[in-house]
């Protein structure tokens, strides 16, 4: 690796770090210019592991010898050319919100989303991130849906980036593991319309979880995951759809979708966090052969 002792913040080669918020860094006017800032040693290694290229890395002095492996892959996948940039924790205490990560950033190449069709080519169970803008809740989400085996998952034109700084560290890099892409693209007007005749076109049934006077309970849901084939209410491919914190999902997307799905609750409480209601989702319709194990 190339180090390079760092003394003074405003040094130009750690802008990115530095002087762009995450909305620059994302650069959608040139989507190949992209970068975004993985934060911790385990979510940095969960990206190069799934082959994401690092521009360069800024580490507190005191991690350097801890990530020696790290920094061997790095030189065997990319070069020995990779600058790592070295400062005292004094130094890194002055960039906002870094306190609150571990030892290490990385600003990393953004890649090439990948179509709708070709993530959800093989899946029978995905997920729709709609218009979710927390990122402790996106990293969430993706979380559960790498650790209770969803196949994909979907992120609308106004939802927030699961490759934000916050989101990527609270997925603990395991938004590098799901498959996701955006569902139109960055267009808000073809949300929620053509983006649902796109799921039906592919065979799901969608589900928008949602409380409302024909809303089925997750258990019926699963009765009919369940059920035979040939019954008439079988659903083998389902996209389970999250509303954004506050409002839920939108009135459209809900008359749009095929089915409407509540969380049964108990001591008057009405609904729960859109994190936790999708893990209790995720594990509720998993696959019968991820379930024995």
């Amino acid at each position: 690796m190339k180090f390079i002792g760092l003394e003074d913040l405003n040094d130009t080669r750690v802008a990115a770090y530095t002087h762009l918020t995450e909305l620059q860094l994302r650069n959608r006017l040139e989507p190949a210019q992209g970068l975004f800032i993985a934060e911790s040693p385990k979510v940095i290694v969960r990206a190069l592991h799934a082959g994401v290229k690092p521009l360069s890395f800024l580490v507190e002095e005191s991690w350097i010898d801890g990530m020696a492996d790290t920094f061997a892959d790095v030189d065997a996948h990319w070069g020995n050319e990779v600058p790592v940039f070295v400062a005292k924790p004094e130094l890194l205490k002055t960039i906002t919100g870094y306190r609150l990560h571990r030892g290490a950033l990385s600003a990393m190449h953004r890649w090439a989303l990948p179509s709708v069709e070709s993530i959800c080519a093989n899946a029978t169970r995905i997920a729709v991130m709609e218009n979710i803008v927390d990122h402790t809740n996106v990293g969430a989400l993706m979380r559960s849906a790498a650790a209770l085996s969803v196949d994909a998952v979907l992120v609308t034109p106004s939802c927030g980036d699961p490759l934000y700084r916050r989101a990527a560290r609270v997925s603990m890099g395991t938004v590098f593991q799901v498959p996701w892409t955006r569902i139109c693209d960055d267009d808000d007007e073809r949300w929620p319309t053509d983006g649902i005749k796109a799921l039906h076109r592919l065979g799901f049934v969608t589900a928008s979880m949602a409380l409302s006077d024909d809303s089925i309970s997750l258990d019926e849901l699963v009765a009919r995951l369940d059920s035979p084939a040939e019954k008439s209410d079988h659903i083998d491919k389902l996209a389970l759809i999250f509303g954004t914190e506050g409002d839920g999902l939108s009135h459209r997307t809900i008359a749009d979708s095929d089915l409407t799905v509540k969380i049964p609750m108990s001591a008057g409480v009405d609904s729960l966090n859109v994190a936790a209601s999708s893990a209790v989702a995720f594990w509720a319709t998993r696959h019968q052969s991820t379930a024995k194990h």
